[in-house]
């Protein structure tokens, strides 16, 4: 129940903008590479109106002892925020966290505001046609059916036109409920089930089990990474990742880790059984036995997962518009076919 209460709080408390977002971490990061403690470069962002609520937030939240990801969750900020920040009451780096913060941060509202600028236009159109098609349906197909009901082959056409209309259109909201329904039930039972259900699920996903393993491999080698530069065993540093909630699939994979570790098993062969972990992972721990060596390589692998990532998204959205107006353009060439043949019957009957 505290959870449901918690989410129903945090719908209902009112979101700051993604632009705002940015600019209070990259405020933030600046006064703090000038030299500025938290909380002083905090009342300094106070001076600025449009960001003064969530600074007043997080400036309470951290006197009040909540920790930096904890202070941020309670000004709303968006949940890749307040993941990355975790693992700041492990290293202590600030100023480094809020930097890759803000680079996964802008990579996403480029992303946003990619796929909002690509499906704008195919959306407007379509809306248009569909209310084009529900006027051909309503009225001018059953027009043509009584004009043309002479010529039996003709008014077959305009028959057949209104049935494939109407089953299109059923077919359209039956989809769109269907997806809702299951986004519904899916937000209901997440946390009902084990995490190796949900992983089980995931998989069956296939375009989204593609980007969802190169995300976590890239979780987890930032992470694991960042803490190594603290100078923690491996150990310890599973056991600090299996110990978060905000990532639940490299809690997981942690946890299990660790027990492992625990029995003598090199990590190396243990990530290679991980389902949303690159195989390449366990080449870079078998590889390297010095820490400063791994961190390096995990570092450069994370950069490498981070251009894959990019290079997925730009494919994946080039590709919805195409698909859009080969849609739009099927349905147009339907439509023209179905005014076009009853006319061209009745005439050829001339």
């Amino acid at each position: 129940m505290d959870i449901y209460l918690k989410r129903f709080i945090r719908i209902r408390k009112e979101k700051i903008s993604s632009e705002i977002q940015l600019r209070f971490l990259k405020r933030l990061n600046r006064l703090l590479h000038n030299g500025y403690p938290l909380i002083e470069a905090l009342e300094v962002i106070k001076w600025d109106k449009q960001l003064i609520t969530p600074a007043t937030e997080i400036t309470d939240a951290v006197k009040n002892g909540y920790p930096i990801d904890k202070a941020f969750e309670q000004a709303a900020f968006h949940q890749t925020i307040t993941t990355y920040l975790y693992f700041v009451r492990v290293n202590g780096d600030v100023q480094g966290s809020i930097g890759k913060c803000i680079e996964m941060y802008e990579h996403r509202m480029k992303y946003m505001k990619k796929f909002q600028q690509i499906v704008r236009y195919p959306l407007i159109l379509l809306l248009i046609f569909s209310l084009l098609l529900y006027f051909i349906k309503q009225y001018v197909l059953p027009s043509f059916a009584d004009l043309f009901q002479t010529s039996t082959e003709a008014s077959s056409m305009v028959i057949l036109s209104i049935l494939v209309i109407d089953l299109l259109g059923n077919m359209v909201i039956a989809l769109t409920a269907l997806i809702l329904i299951a986004i519904i039930i899916w937000n209901f039972i997440k946390h009902r089930l084990t995490i190796t259900k949900q992983i089980n699920f995931y998989n069956s996903l296939p375009i989204y089990r593609t980007f969802l393993k190169l995300q976590t491999s890239f979780l987890f080698a930032t992470h694991f990474s960042t803490l190594l530069k603290t100078g923690m065993s491996f150990k310890e540093i599973l056991t600090q990742m299996s110990s978060q909630n905000k990532l639940p699939i490299i809690a997981h994979y942690s946890n299990l880790m660790t027990e492992e570790l625990m029995r003598g098993l090199p990590i190396a062969s243990l990530l290679s059984q991980m389902r949303f972990l690159e195989n390449q992972l366990a080449s870079i721990f078998q590889k390297n036995v010095d820490a400063h060596a791994l961190e390096k390589d995990l570092d450069v692998y994370a950069e490498i997962l981070t251009e894959e990532i990019q290079r997925k998204i730009m494919k994946a959205l080039t590709l919805i518009q195409p698909l859009f107006f080969i849609v739009l353009a099927s349905f147009i060439i339907f439509i023209y076919m179905t005014l076009m043949w009853p006319m061209f019957e009745l005439i050829q009957t001339i």
